[in-house]
């Protein structure tokens, strides 16, 4: 149902979106803040016991959300949740992989690379129309990448920018897989993303020897950003973007890319270096305007996800 003009009602609810959609962001970017304040856990612990948190944390919100219709709830998705949240748990071991080896900004603005990538993919898997505005944008889009990947080279930490391109690429996966099933229930997969993502983090704390003993001090951390960064973020985007476009949705939840590296520039004085502002600078530009294009060619549909 398209909002009517001046319907108080429904611009009341596209406002809530939009400051729920913001809010999302703003939880997202965290991560590099609650990940730089890290005494001594390795990587793959964060993601473990981030992830378990996350699991524990959904698992209660779906208990509460849908009572005794949970079992109905999971079973009645089918594979696709499942498939999708497979593809997201390789998604949450690149982005903090990742984030230990290049710096915050250069983890997200390749990140936010993902929109494109899931606009290809869709292209190529499900023959999804593309616009020639986002063919632009992806193609300015790619010029932004080349510059932070070439910078990170220069820099000597290629692996943390490839690792952010693949957290990206899962992404990307993870939204073309949910979109075979438009309306697909986010919390569920969520919830799988975190068991699939515990399955390969566990096992890979223990064979790097890291293990799974972490100080209170760690484990606190990672509890907020199962519960905090990820989960509340989680919830809000879902809640707020029903009311609002996928091309808004993008647009407004740019705020975790722009908050991520002032967080950590603030708090541990973690500069970015030129060439990455510069590509990031890029790719947002690009994210922006293909967002903006979206907009102006018709008012987004209330209810869409």
């Amino acid at each position: 149902m398209t909002a009517l003009a001046g319907d108080p009602l429904q611009e009341s609810k596209a406002l809530q979106g939009r400051l729920l959609v913001l809010l999302a962001g703003v939880f997202w970017s965290l991560a590099g803040l609650f990940l730089r304040a890290m005494d001594s856990a390795g990587d793959w612990q964060v993601v473990f016991y981030r992830s378990l948190t996350l699991v524990v944390f959904l698992a209660l919100v779906l208990a509460f959300r849908d009572g005794r219709r949970l079992p109905q709830t999971l079973s009645a998705a089918g594979w696709t949740p499942v498939l999708a949240g497979f593809f997201l748990s390789f998604a949450f071991v690149c982005f903090v992989t990742s984030m230990t080896r290049t710096t915050v900004a250069n983890t997200l603005f390749l990140l936010s690379a993902a929109p494109f990538l899931a606009a290809f993919l869709g292209w190529i898997f499900l023959r999804e129309g593309v616009r020639r505005a986002t063919w632009v944008a992806m193609a300015v889009a790619m010029l932004g990448v080349g510059v932070m990947v070439g910078d990170g080279l220069a820099r000597g930490a290629p692996l943390g920018d490839l690792l952010a391109l693949g957290a990206a690429l899962a992404f990307a996966l993870f939204t073309v897989t949910l979109r075979r099933k438009p309306g697909a229930d986010m919390l569920p997969t969520t919830v799988y993303a975190g068991l699939f993502a515990m399955l390969w983090s566990g096992p890979a704390a223990l064979a790097t020897g890291q293990g799974l003993a972490v100080s209170t001090h760690d484990l606190l951390l990672c509890i907020a950003l199962g519960v905090v960064q990820m989960g509340c973020g989680l919830i809000a985007y879902i809640v707020g973007a029903r009311h609002l476009g996928a091309a808004e949705c993008t647009l407004l939840s740019l705020s975790e890319v722009v908050l991520g590296p002032i967080w950590v520039w603030w708090v541990f004085s973690e500069v970015p270096a030129s060439m990455t502002l510069a590509g990031g600078g890029i790719l947002l530009a690009a994210l922006a305007g293909n967002a903006l294009s979206g907009l102006r060619r018709r008012r987004p549909p209330l209810g869409a996800v």
